[in-house]
């Protein structure tokens, strides 16, 4: 059995830009077809940054609507986290730029976590590692991207993803069912099919081979993290997973028999916003209040390196 941390998400928060940009528009400047992009992928629009509108700015925005939702201001924040792969700055860090946004003048550290689609998992496990260790007791983790900057929009791939940022604040709970679990991996001898080359200003992508993987280790990083819990699938109420395809994820609930309602998806409004994804997902899930208190919530992604990871949460 995996450790477990008893936390609490005590507040979500989410912001996307006002831009909408659909697929009709992307149809114009790309070689591709509305119709395709919205059957395969289950995009119909994605949001796209403002000239000047960074990562710090939206990670900030969502921030400040997860410090809200939980009743404390930033200065109570103890760790902040950032995970993002497309930092406004090679240096400083994009969470030392938010921390700045968001007026929070403590001392508490403030670091980015670059694990592209994976990066909100890493940063809640981390935190919630850290939580449980005593060093902190309240987090802010926030997930954040503006993939339009490293966009090429006259090439096909274009239409995979969109702006936004999503964000929680995590406490150490005294609640007897409290539970964080998680399982993170990586596996890196195909670096390449989606990266960012160093002599280049857009990604590079592979789409088929991030599909077979994405399709196979993230049923199995969901199967693995219920199985080290001592839980089975039927035991969870709500799957709130990375929005990498709309087939992808339809071939994952097929493949964990998983009904539809269980398993979450905004991306036909979104797309895919890598470290935003999750919790961004999670926010429009709890404001909706489709999750009720002691459901096991299970987190899951997958991102380039490659890089993948569960967890289970129960929900109070």
């Amino acid at each position: 059995m995996i450790p477990t941390c008893k936390i609490r998400i005590s507040g979500t928060g989410s912001y996307t830009p006002e831009r909408v940009v659909t697929n009709q528009e992307l149809a114009e400047l790309a070689p591709t077809s509305p119709t395709w992009v919205y059957e395969r992928l289950g995009i119909r629009e994605r949001r796209v940054v403002a000239p000047g509108q960074l990562s710090s700015d939206l990670a900030a925005a969502a921030g400040e609507a997860a410090l809200a939702a939980s009743g404390l201001s930033g200065n109570d924040i103890d760790l902040l986290l950032v995970a993002t792969s497309t930092p406004d700055r090679k240096a400083p860090s994009t969470a030392c730029l938010v921390k700045n946004k968001l007026r929070i003048d403590n001392l508490c550290p403030a670091f980015d976590i670059s694990a592209v689609c994976s990066g909100f998992i890493y940063a809640l496990a981390t935190a919630g590692h850290l939580i449980e260790s005593g060093a902190y007791s309240r987090a802010l983790v926030i997930g954040s991207d503006t993939f339009s900057r490293i966009t090429d929009w006259t090439r096909r791939d274009c239409v995979f993803f969109g702006d936004g940022a999503g964000a929680v604040v995590v406490e150490a709970s005294d609640y007897p069912k409290a539970m964080l679990r998680s399982l993170l991996f990586s596996e890196t001898s195909n670096t390449d099919h989606f990266t960012v080359f160093p002599e280049d200003e857009h990604f590079t992508m592979n789409a088929r081979a991030v599909y077979e993987t994405g399709s196979s280790v993230l049923p199995h990083a969901i199967r693995a993290v219920l199985r080290h819990s001592s839980l089975g699938l039927r035991d969870v109420a709500c799957v709130i997973p990375h929005q990498p395809s709309i087939t992808l994820l339809r071939k994952t609930r097929e493949e964990l028999d998983l009904p539809a309602s269980v398993l979450k998806t905004n991306m036909e409004q979104y797309a895919n916003t890598s470290a935003a994804t999750i919790p961004l997902l999670l926010d429009e899930t709890a404001r909706r209040n489709e999750i009720k208190p002691d459901d096991l919530v299970v987190f899951a992604a997958v991102g380039s390196g490659w890089t993948w990871g569960a967890a289970v949460y129960r929900w109070h």
